[in-house]
């Protein structure tokens, strides 16, 4: 018989993170579920017919085929006014996510990499902000931000980074011991180059999973900063402040409420089950796919 001839394919990290993400049922669906509510909040607000500042003679009208959301006391539409409040929620929980991810993420390489008194103040420093309660300095500082929601984005940022700089400063930890690390200080490698070539890539998927917590984690501050009247304020929305601005109408027109209010659950829970995908993917001990 002839001799048959086996291939390996060879797999890059990538690809077998894509794969094991792939296996978490549960995250793909969120996955789809989030890119569907973006599309429909980025792209369905621009094609719907009503903005969210028309308004229509339809005064506090139930859902119905002409108002998908029903309309407020005003008559403006709500499903335009939803639309627009996912876009700004979204836009402040990806800005925090990203600049409190790149700040925590250099603070924590730099406070591991270098251990020692640099590493005691740097991590001070963190303590002292996580030891600050989050909702009432981010409410002064709201305050003082004039209903901005990128100066409300900056609060919650300033406010959220040092989470990040913990979990990659453990990392750090125990990267630094390793050989690959060792050899590139051997070879003459600077300090930053270290830091930024070969520790952070290597922590990577633990910033990933923190950046994406941080999303969800931003979502729900702004909700809440909103709710309260500090974050977002008229004439935009967000949809934390149509909450806020229906709570006294849930009796009597109950669909301002529960519409802006499902969304806000659909999107701290969709990315919530993405993160423990990631989290899951970028595990090589796991060997448990959730379904």
């Amino acid at each position: 018989m002839p001799d048959r001839e086996f291939t390996v394919a060879e797999r890059s990290q990538a690809q077998l993170v894509a794969r094991r993400f792939r296996q978490h049922r549960l995250a793909v669906a969120s996955l789809v579920v989030l890119l569907a509510l973006v599309v429909l909040a980025f792209v369905g607000g621009w094609l719907w017919k009503y903005s969210v500042a028309d308004i229509t003679p339809d005064e506090s009208q139930p859902p119905s085929w002409n108002h998908p959301f029903g309309t407020d006391a005003a008559g403006r539409d709500t499903f335009a006014q939803v639309l627009r409040g996912t876009q700004i929620s979204i836009g402040i929980s990806v800005l925090v996510a990203v600049f409190a991810t790149l700040i925590g993420t250099v603070w924590g390489a730099a406070a591991g990499y270098y251990r020692g008194t640099v590493d005691t103040v740097m991590m001070r420093i963190v303590d002292l902000i996580l030891t600050l309660p989050l909702l009432a300095v981010a409410v002064v500082l709201g305050h003082n931000a004039g209903g901005s929601w990128w100066l409300t984005a900056a609060v919650i940022t300033g406010l959220s980074w040092a989470y990040v700089s913990r979990v990659v400063r453990g990392v750090v930890l125990s990267l630094r011991e390793k050989e690959f690390i060792e050899a590139a200080k051997a070879l003459g490698a600077s300090d930053a180059r270290i830091i930024f070539r070969h520790l952070v890539p290597n922590a990577l998927g633990s910033v990933i999973v923190s950046a994406t917590i941080l999303v969800a984690f931003a979502i729900l501050a702004e909700t809440a900063l909103s709710y309260l009247g500090f974050g977002v304020r008229a004439p935009d929305t967000s949809l934390g402040l149509l909450v806020s601005q229906a709570q006294t109408a849930v009796q009597t027109r109950p669909w301002l409420f529960y519409f802006p209010g499902l969304f806000i659950i659909m999107i701290a829970l969709t990315i919530n089950f993405i993160g423990d995908g990631l989290r899951d993917a970028f595990d090589p001990q796991q060997t448990t796919v959730r379904r």
